[in-house]
């Protein structure tokens, strides 16, 4: 077993994991709120969210899809060796973790049914930048209107129309994280 997979965890895994929980939580409440979130270090190219979230929110019940650069033996050891999550292709994935452009096309992903709506897919998305720029959002959570430096208003607009249908999505850059849910509009 190679030692850089029993690294990066949570020190203090009660603690730290509600407060990511909380943070998570708080940027899918809030769409386009940036939280900082941190406690796990995952290999390259984790970001510091990224691995922390999926310490949080994935266990052996939670299948993960890594998509393109994330897709390396060493972070499918890590998220194997800290959460014992399966890993799946995009159809029957719960969490998914990519850049933007690796994670295309959005439509394979699951987005539930009319009957379970929340079986869909929660897309975690690797970004260059996080801004609280660009992007018009309003909706649930949001008291007037939020901004957020989306890859592609026209995808998440789409998404917004399958309504009660369709994918969540956590944003990363570092040590912050931000959320767009399905319910949210963009312009």
């Amino acid at each position: 077993m190679d030692a850089l997979m029993l690294e990066g965890g949570f020190a203090e895994a009660p603690v730290q994991s509600a407060h990511a929980f909380r943070a998570a939580m708080m940027a899918m409440a809030m769409p386009g709120r940036i939280e900082a979130i941190s406690g796990a270090r995952g290999p390259a190219p984790l970001s510091e969210a990224a691995a922390t979230l999926i310490l949080t929110l994935c266990d052996p019940e939670t299948p993960v899809y890594l998509a393109g650069a994330h897709d390396t033996e060493a972070v499918r050891g890590w998220i194997t060796f800290h959460t014992g999550a399966p890993f799946a292709g995009p159809e029957a994935a719960k969490f998914a973790v990519g850049d933007w452009a690796a994670l295309h096309p959005l439509d394979r992903f699951g987005i539930g049914t009319d009957q379970y709506p929340d079986r869909s897919a929660t897309l975690i998305v690797e970004m260059p930048e996080l801004l609280a720029e660009g992007a018009e959002l309003t909706g649930p959570g949001i008291k007037d209107k939020a901004a957020l430096n989306l890859p592609d208003v026209a995808a998440f607009q789409r998404n917004r129309m399958l309504w009660p249908l369709g994918l969540d999505f956590f944003f990363t850059c570092g040590g912050r994280v931000a959320a767009l849910p399905r319910s949210t509009e963009v312009r």
